[in-house]
């Protein structure tokens, strides 16, 4: 069977971690959507790895890392991560069937950008899977066939009516195709054949629920299918090959970009929440905005995802803080709102208070806990109906309570 592990909040949850403390259990690790536009940083053997593409399975000699179909695929941003290790042949896979982002992307999303800024990376995402859907894409399989890739690319370019400088582009293939080719296969089919054979897979999110193209806070979301869904049309595996589905989540929550936070803290909390919690992206180390748990959020993004468990991360950045809130629900123009609303415009929290705690950092089991830890990760679980399973106490990778 397989199992997935998807973000409950808006991205930044600490997937990677929890990947890469679950990967050696697991015989595959699987990306089935984003871009490098999404960023995990682990921390193992005191060494800091930052990933944006390649699965975080990579740190363990028996994994096979699988880059799905549903990815978008820079080549040189690939390159560069494949050349931080020594030994990823028949250890990495990327899909034929997976998009190429090309120099072009990057270009229209930056001038997109400038014009009705979202908050995206401009690492061409967007413009990648407008590709995709019009049926203009090019694939990482036609890597394999140079003519027809590069007529197909000048009949796309003729049909832009931009001027892209074509010699470049080819130049930027020329360079990067032979890095990727060894690594090109049929990852459907290697998936099945793990399947059929017994093995372990764990497919692996970027981002995080509240960013999904259909129900996040659109329009300020991603491009991509972020939730379960998109692990089964991002690698070919059937919603009857699905186990679990953990859920994660930090024990407060962050945003990168604009669009709406129902619970950000702009001022003094905000601040201690960036500054503890190290909130900086990987991908473009911009500040994130930093503010309290949102159980309605949470729990919208559980149901969505149907999470059998989740992880809560992060649990020691919110050591020393005398009070913490936690948004219950939304309130707007006087009208409590039960259920998430389409848009969050005008919408306010409506928060209950728990008492802080002095220190939680390095907690090997629930019992180590202080008591008001204890009480807070109770409380969640109770707010958003689904059961906290581990519990991350430190950014290493062995300091994870396992309930």
């Amino acid at each position: 069977m397989a199992d997935v592990v998807v973000g409950v909040q808006w991205g930044d949850e600490g997937k990677g971690k929890l990947v890469d403390r679950l990967a050696g259990d697991y015989d595959f690790i699987v990306r089935f959507q984003g871009g490098h536009n999404a960023g995990h940083t682990i921390v193992a053997n005191d060494h800091t790895y930052a990933l944006h593409l390649i699965p975080s399975g990579v740190l363990y000699p028996q994994c096979k890392n699988v880059i799905g179909n549903g990815v978008v695929v820079a080549l040189d941003a690939l390159a560069s991560e494949i050349a931080q290790f020594s030994d990823l042949k028949g250890r990495l896979f990327v899909s034929s069937r997976a998009h190429l982002i090309l120099p072009y992307h990057q270009m229209l999303e930056t001038r997109q950008e400038s014009k009705n800024a979202i908050g995206t990376t401009r690492k061409g995402i967007g413009p990648a899977y407008q590709d995709k859907i019009g049926r203009l894409g090019l694939r990482v399989g036609d890597l394999r066939h140079p003519s027809y890739l590069k007529d197909r690319l000048e009949d796309h370019l003729t049909q832009m009516q931009t001027n892209i400088d074509r010699q470049a582009i080819n130049d930027y293939l020329d360079r990067y195709t032979p890095l990727i080719l060894p690594y090109i296969a049929d990852t459907t089919e290697l998936l099945w054949e793990g399947m059929d054979a017994g093995k372990k897979i764990l497919l692996e999110g970027a981002q995080g629920s509240m960013l999904d193209i259909d129900f996040g806070t659109y329009p300020f979301v991603t491009s991509s299918t972020t939730i379960v869904a998109g692990a089964c049309s991002g690698s070919g595996l059937s919603i009857k090959d699905i186990d679990k589905v953990i859920g994660v989540a930090k024990a407060y929550c962050t945003r990168v970009g604009n669009g709406p936070f129902p619970t950000e803290e702009c001022a003094e909390v905000g601040e201690f929440l960036r500054q503890r919690g190290h909130e900086f992206g990987t991908t473009t180390n911009r500040a994130r905005r930093c503010g309290y748990f949102d159980s309605l959020a949470m729990k919208y993004a559980c149901r969505l995802n149907g999470c059998t468990e989740l992880a809560l991360m992060k649990l020691d950045v919110l050591d020393g803080l005398e009070e913490i809130l936690v948004s219950v629900g939304y309130s707007r123009q006087g009208q409590t709102l039960s259920s998430m609303p389409d848009c969050l415009e005008g919408v306010q929290p409506v928060y209950q208070s728990f008492k802080g705690w002095k220190c939680s950092a390095g907690a090997k089991s629930f019992g180590d806990l202080p008591k008001q830890a204890q009480e807070y990760i109770l409380a969640l679980e109770e707010l958003v109906g689904v059961r906290i399973s581990m519990i991350s106490t430190s950014p290493k990778r062995e300091e994870m309570i396992l309930r």
